[in-house]
């Protein structure tokens, strides 16, 4: 069943979300996004792939301003990044995001981590913002770890939780900086499950990932950068059967025959 038939999509689906347009960045001499031009529509699944050292993580964290931008423009929902202060603060909580390090308060248990920042930031009640953890702990598969510390869990239980802790804001959109790099192989199935779960019912998301599977079954579509460059991007299946680019050709040779 398809999301738009589960009903869960919401409204406006396939207008543009996120939009960059022209963005440049340095680092020093190194130049780590040149010139991009990217639109993540409503409900649309994004996954960026490329070497390391290829803009990606930076790209990703551009969009909810942990790296600022030198040239060009990007608007959520229609608005431009705000620079700093409480704008800024709103905008990360329309912006859910999930790193490689799980970024867990250690001394907070799973249930305080994920209410933490609806309480907070989004001014709800503790006790509403408990039924919803619990509930967005019980999808991610988690719920009874729910009065545990991190350090009591697993890695991918771990990457769970900030699963959980992201989607309590009702984000707009939800970034994902190769979420399952830093997990054991038998821990990266359980996260990526969850990923695809999302996906499946309509949240809008930037992935970069090394996970090819992901791409091929959960993306809408497929960017690929080398170079801080977006080189190409098109739809999983073209992609991966039907590289245009020689450095794409290059990238997947490498990576598919093992």
């Amino acid at each position: 069943m398809t999301a738009q038939e589960t009903g869960t999509v919401s409204a406006g689906r396939g207008e543009p979300l996120v939009v960059l347009d022209g963005v440049q960045k340095h680092f020093g001499q190194l130049h780590a996004l040149k010139d991009i031009e990217l639109t993540v529509k409503r409900g649309e699944v994004v996954v960026v792939i490329g070497p390391s050292g290829s803009g990606k993580s930076t790209l990703c964290r551009t969009i909810n301003r942990l790296e600022t931008i030198d040239e060009g423009t990007i608007t959520l929902d229609g608005k431009d990044l705000p620079q700093e202060g409480k704008a800024l603060a709103a905008l990360r909580a329309e912006v859910g995001m999930v790193f490689q390090s799980f970024n867990l308060f250690a001394h907070k248990t799973i249930l305080e981590n994920v209410t933490l920042g609806p309480i907070k930031v989004r001014g709800m009640g503790k006790a509403e913002a408990e039924k919803k953890a619990r509930e967005l702990l019980d999808r991610v598969g988690v719920g009874h770890q729910a009065e545990k510390y991190p350090a009591q869990l697993s890695g991918g239980q771990q990457q769970r939780v900030a699963i959980a802790r992201a989607l309590a804001m009702e984000p707009k959109v939800m970034l994902f900086d190769e979420p399952t790099s830093a997990l054991d192989p038998e821990m990266i199935k359980e996260v990526l499950d969850v990923m695809v779960d999302l996906a499946q019912q309509g949240m809008t998301m930037v992935v970069v990932t090394h996970e090819m599977g992901f791409a091929r079954t959960a993306a809408d579509r497929v960017v690929f950068m080398a170079d801080g460059a977006i080189v190409e991007e098109n739809t999983p299946e073209e992609f991966f059967t039907n590289p245009r680019s020689d450095r794409a050709k290059d990238f997947l040779g490498k990576i598919l025959k093992h």
